[in-house]
């Protein structure tokens, strides 16, 4: 279930927040009514983020092998071009 509830329970309930992310669950914070954070446990980060981060070290570790170098301008019109369905994917 989604637990939603203001910031002020970080700080006066935070060993019930700590509980329910350790169980798995984030939790939602609002500020004024209005959602402002996400509070999780780090097994939950690292599962959202490992991917990314090998992926981004492999492509550090084809720019240090290569000498390939693409602007702002190739990469992004690329992506635009892909998404807008005016060119195919080329790996």
């Amino acid at each position: 279930m989604i637990q939603i509830r203001p910031i002020s329970d970080l700080r006066n309930k935070f060993t019930e927040i700590e509980k329910e992310v350790n169980k798995g669950e984030p939790v939602y914070l609002t500020k004024n009514g209005y959602g402002t954070m996400v509070v999780m446990s780090l097994e939950k980060y690292s599962e959202l983020t490992d991917e990314i981060e090998l992926k981004l070290d492999e492509a550090d570790r084809f720019a240090d092998e290569s000498s390939i170098r693409y602007s702002n301008d190739e990469v992004f019109g690329g992506i635009r071009e892909v998404l807008h369905g005016s060119k195919a994917i080329q790996a």
